[in-house]
């Protein structure tokens, strides 16, 4: 039971409303697929269509959807996904069990040239799953959730994508080239582990995440060991899905910590980075923060000051040590509210009375830099929303409000199976564990 001003959980609710409305008004009716931003013409995202099947639970929990409307958008996603065509050439929806990053919202096909992703593929994946262990019930569209999000996750060839290497890649592109770089080391891929070691048809390794883990960049700051990366969407990504909270792999119990925690040591230096503002900036402050993945202007430009700062167009911003520009991501306190409630409420509460056109039909853009010169204090705002930050917003908030999402997928075992496998112990994976 969360204590909190009624005020704060009204603004929480209604942002919370709003961020999951994007999936109504941005999914295709026919494919169920999502679009990955707001602009006109956007193809798809499968890791928003992911996000999405993963919110259906929260609006009818919230009473903004009817279990049998949410049930029914569900199951047009997962029927279009699992009867489009997987195959090795441009035009097809997937391979191997996976799916092209970028998808024509209405046909499904390969859009962007965009490669086969194993990252944005377990997003989708994780949400099939996610949507399958809340529609549980004997309806038979229910029931073809559950089987149709079963048969899905069992297809998709993890091992195929190590490509006889010891981590996986980042992806494939047709007719038959994978990509160079891998998850090697701290990132988002997390999850994509948890997935490909939960897998009882096609998995990877344990030795695999040791291979993935050993990597990791740790720092001490403070006299505590942290798990470094510096955009924040890294260490939030994973916890839209998993309950991180008192679980550790051999690293983190090494270091007497978990990923949750280092999520909340994460925030905080996102907020110390931007009170100490070491270049300048226009608005930061403990109240002002938000480093992650975002567009902005690209190139040489003049700030409000004078100045000529470099712009670094779309780039994955972070803290401390990563890139940064004056752009911030302005979701970063709803996303953060299960880390840290108090200065997240704090943050939104500040972002709001001083950048009100941040709001768009009740939705936060991609991101903004009010360094920049603009209409008002906003300075320049990204004309996008994003189905990702909509996503993560909605979850992260229900996350903190209730839990919903985390207990669903406690109860799967795909994902103990995978955690357990990456030599996850403690907490909730105890045996009896409530």
């Amino acid at each position: 039971m969360l204590h909190f001003p009624p005020e704060n959980i009204a603004l929480a609710d209604r942002l919370q409303r709003a961020a999951f409305e994007y999936f109504l008004d941005y999914t295709d009716a026919r494919t169920g697929l999502v679009a990955d931003t707001s602009r006109a013409g956007s193809p798809s995202s499968i890791a928003a269509t992911g996000f999405g099947l993963s919110c259906y639970p929260v609006a009818v929990e919230r009473g903004w959807m009817r279990r049998g409307d949410a049930g029914h958008r569900v199951l047009t996603t997962l029927r279009f996904l699992d009867g489009s065509r997987q195959g090795s050439d441009r035009l097809a929806t997937g391979y191997r069990g996976f799916y092209f990053h970028f998808l024509d919202m209405r046909t499904g096909e390969r859009a962007w040239n965009s490669e086969l992703s194993t990252i944005d593929t377990a997003l989708l994946l994780a949400g099939a799953l996610t949507a399958a262990a809340y529609f549980s019930g004997p309806d038979p569209n229910e029931t073809e959730i559950r089987s149709l999000a079963a048969r899905l996750y069992e297809r998709a060839d993890w091992a195929w994508a190590l490509n006889r290497g010891d981590t996986l890649t980042m992806g494939w592109r047709p007719p038959g080239r994978f990509l160079k770089h891998r998850w090697r080391g701290y990132s988002e891929a997390l999850l994509l582990y948890v997935l490909a070691l939960g897998s009882t048809s096609l998995p990877i390794a344990p030795e695999n995440y040791g291979a993935y883990s050993v990597a990791h960049e740790w720092l001490t700051i403070g006299g505590m060991s942290h798990l470094h990366a510096g955009a924040l969407f890294i260490h939030l990504f994973p916890h839209a899905w998993i309950d991180f909270r008192g679980i550790g792999d051999t690293g983190m119990r090494a270091a007497s910590s978990d990923y949750f925690a280092n999520s909340c040591r994460a925030i905080a230096l996102q907020r110390a980075h931007a009170e100490e503002n070491p270049h300048g900036f226009s608005g930061y402050c403990r109240n002002l923060w938000g480093f992650s993945a975002c567009h902005a202007p690209k190139g040489w430009m003049r700030l409000r000051d004078g100045r000529r700062q470099r712009l670094l167009g779309y780039a994955a911003r972070g803290a401390p040590f990563g890139a940064d520009d004056g752009t911030l991501v302005p979701w970063a306190p709803l996303a953060g509210l299960p880390f840290a409630p108090d200065d997240c409420l704090d943050s939104l509460s500040h972002l709001l009375a001083h950048y009100p056109a941040l709001l768009r039909d009740g939705r936060l853009p991609g991101g903004f830099n009010p360094s920049l010169p603009g209409a008002g204090r906003e300075g320049w705002v990204d004309d996008r929303i994003v189905g990702l930050d909509q996503g993560l917003s909605v979850m992260m908030i229900e996350n903190w409000r209730s839990g919903l999402i985390w207990e669903l997928t406690r109860s799967i075992p795909d994902f103990s199976r995978g955690l357990k496998r990456a030599g996850f112990e403690g907490g909730w994976l105890t045996p009896g564990a409530a």
